[in-house]
């Protein structure tokens, strides 16, 4: 456990409207918007390769705050997240200084891949170094270009290829600065997470910046109400922070769960799965999951739950192979009452038809 104080590093002189900001060489005033291209590692091509950065300055004081997508490059749902916040005509009003960077592992987002050409984890290569591989040094230049200028961060990530999370939010919840943003967010379920070696999360809490990690939906592929509890998600930090005005007359939200544990149910035997739960249900003890079955239906085994709680994530792919991660159940009290709380949150951000175009005006994606 990081011994960071509880503090965030926000002080008077990083909260002053006028203080200057450099990023990518370019000095950014108050008041202005920009786009910078960020030079990375260029392909062997000889083709440059640039991470591209929106940064929006109001002219009043306020807090820096960075939301990034894509470290895992085939990580797709924050990508549209960013696009939309972008579009948010509320941040005519901001304060103090939003950093958007929708594409950070640029290689992996060309190559359609969650990692680095050279196979590494962006995620797990922090902080980086100058003369590093491809990945510590991507690492790199996202610490010292976005994090060393930001006080707080929120980093959109998704499940891997074939699995889907539902909308949850990842911190180290033992520090009340990053639990009150959490709860700003709006999920229903928070995961009080450990923090992983070389991760951004971990550098950051190194650093005295309070990151959020949402985590919803499946990679390589746009998910309508996953984006949107993101979008809602993100605007309601920015509240919180005092960077966007406080909405009137908005019911406030049930005071989100914290999951005390959770555990994988994993495939017994090899076969084709028939799933029976779905995202966001509540599961009882010993409740049957699904069956697998050989193609020929000749032998069946059932996969049940260990424990009563939510699946926070599950696989989409029918076909398993022994020892497969199939459901992902995360263990809370009250279980029941909280997937209720699920139901109701997943018909707040479903859009009711086409011209429904929720907070950033635009239509929903089918």
């Amino acid at each position: 456990m990081s011994e960071a104080s509880d503090k965030p590093r926000s002080t008077a002189a990083a909260r002053d409207p006028a203080r200057e900001l450099e990023i990518g060489g370019q000095r950014l005033a108050p008041g202005t918007s920009t786009t910078i291209d960020l030079p990375v590692t260029d392909l062997y091509t000889h083709a440059k390769l640039t991470m591209p950065v929106n940064v929006i300055r109001g002219r009043r004081a306020g807090p820096t705050l960075f939301v990034s997508a894509a470290v895992h490059g085939d990580e797709l749902n924050g990508v549209e997240i960013i696009r939309r916040l972008l579009k948010l005509r509320g941040l005519k009003q901001l304060r103090g200084t939003l950093i958007a960077v929708p594409i950070v592992n640029v290689h992996g987002f060309l190559r359609h891949s969650r990692y680095l050409p050279d196979r590494r984890d962006l995620n797990r290569s922090f902080p980086g170094s100058a003369s590093g591989s491809v990945a510590s040094r991507l690492a790199h230049v996202f610490v010292t270009e976005i994090l060393d200028k930001a006080d707080y961060g929120i980093d959109l990530h998704t499940g891997a290829i074939h699995r889907s999370n539902l909308p949850q939010i990842r911190a180290d919840l033992s520090k009340d600065s990053t639990l009150e943003l959490a709860e700003a967010f709006g999920c229903p379920l928070l995961i009080d997470a450990g923090l992983r070696e070389g991760s951004l999360r971990e550098h950051a809490d190194k650093q005295g910046v309070p990151l959020l990690l949402y985590e919803a939906g499946e990679a390589l592929r746009f998910d309508e109400f996953s984006i949107r509890a993101g979008v809602r998600g993100v605007t309601g930090v920015m509240r919180k922070l005092g960077m966007l005005p406080r909405r009137s007359r908005r019911r406030t939200p049930p005071r989100p769960v914290v999951a005390t544990d959770s555990n994988w149910e994993r495939a017994p035997e090899s076969g084709i799965l028939r799933s029976l739960v779905e995202l966001g249900e509540y599961v009882s003890r010993d409740q049957v999951l699904a069956y697998i079955a050989d193609p020929f239906g000749a032998t069946e085994v059932e996969i049940r739950s260990e424990h009563a709680g939510i699946v926070i994530g599950r696989s989409y792919l029918p076909l398993a192979h022994a020892g497969d991660a199939l459901y992902h159940v995360a263990r809370v009290k009250g279980a029941q009452k909280v997937a209720s709380r699920v139901e109701a949150y997943q018909s707040a951000n479903e859009p009711d038809d086409f011209d429904d175009r929720g907070e950033s005006g635009e239509p929903p994606i089918v």
